[in-house]
């Protein structure tokens, strides 16, 4: 064992605490690696547990039937296959998952009191978890795009949004998602761990997971940092001045209603992007890895919680064609 330690922390090009290395080098010291982690949960509500399993065993349910309804209807009914829904399909399985990351394993802790988490079970966390955060990042960017085409170009829509195109645009949203984090990740596989194991959150995340390393984590966080920051500013951006156009463009519609109907949708959509969006900026866009683990665990609430639970009501609750093709599903059950 000890060879090996010794073996690993020649591939590892950070700056190790000094007791630690020598730990790993001398046969006469031993060390303490850590195997798993402690998930501590909300740290300001540890006294609502019952409280807390069925508010978020009820959003969970919710999210996923909600999500899952609506991937199913746009899959089996023909007249909802166009971009628009194609794209807010993709978002029910993408919120699907992004809740199915973090909320079981809260639900356990809640519930049954497991808190515990290996270290690979950790580390495979925070990569999906970072990956489908970046892939709605861009399917938002997606979306909006879509809109602004649909709303600002009428008449070239059919040409512009293709078939082939957005399905290609999707690949890339999902391929680009997972891909971004990848870097971050490798970085912290090649943390030692050591010493403390409990991870002041309700979820491996990237920042309280660099708290509990043995090693000098400065190049995590400057890359990490860089890496969200550049990512969601960039996003952000496209996302605000692709409906700022979209805006513009329904202030010159002459009908009332139409104009009302049309910034109605839009407005919803647009406060569903602030919800997703905002916390995270000021999550990840940070020059160090300091932070409160109250404050962070409860920001994290409106993406990982809420904002998947309110995309089904935002996209589809408000949507005639999802609701059309609803109750068609629901009338034929009940004929049969």
């Amino acid at each position: 064992m000890r060879s090996l330690l010794t073996i690993f922390y020649l591939i590892i090009p950070y700056q190790v605490d000094e007791d630690f290395h020598q730990a790993a080098v001398s046969p006469n010291l031993t060390i303490h690696v850590v195997t798993e982690f402690i998930i501590f949960g909300l740290p300001s509500l540890q006294n609502h547990q019952l409280l807390l399993f069925c508010v978020f065993l009820f959003i969970y349910l919710f999210t996923i039937t909600g999500n899952g309804s609506i991937f199913l209807l746009v899959a089996l009914d023909r007249r909802l296959h166009t971009p628009m829904y194609f794209f807010v399909s993709n978002l029910s399985l993408l919120d699907m998952s992004y809740a199915t990351v973090t909320i079981p394993k809260m639900l356990a802790k809640l519930s049954m009191n497991l808190n515990t988490i290996s270290y690979t079970a950790c580390l495979a966390q925070m990569y999906f978890f970072l990956s489908l955060g970046c892939t709605e990042c861009l399917l938002l960017t997606s979306m909006a795009y879509d809109r602004y085409v649909a709303i600002c170009s009428p008449l070239h829509y059919p040409t512009i949004m293709t078939r082939r195109r957005y399905i290609l645009l999707m690949v890339m949203t999902w391929f680009g998602g997972f891909l971004t984090p990848f870097t971050s990740f490798i970085l912290a596989l090649k943390l030692p761990f050591c010493g403390p194991n409990i991870i002041h959150h309700y979820y491996c995340d990237h920042s309280p997971l660099l708290r509990l390393a043995c090693a000098d984590t400065s190049i995590n966080v400057t890359v990490g940092s860089f890496i969200a920051g550049l990512y969601i500013l960039v996003t952000f951006i496209l996302v605000v001045v692709s409906y700022i156009k979209i805006i513009l463009t329904i202030l010159k519609i002459k009908s009332k209603e139409g104009r009302m109907k049309t910034f109605s949708t839009c407005g919803s959509h647009f406060a569903a992007v602030n919800i997703f969006f905002l916390p995270p900026m000021f999550m990840y866009v940070r020059p160090r890895a300091s932070y409160s683990s109250d404050v962070d665990s409860l920001v994290s609430l409106l993406f990982t919680v809420l904002t998947p639970m309110m995309n089904p009501v935002i996209y589809s609750l408000k949507n005639k064609d999802i609701k059309e093709a609803f109750k068609k599903k629901v009338n034929f059950k009940i004929k049969e």
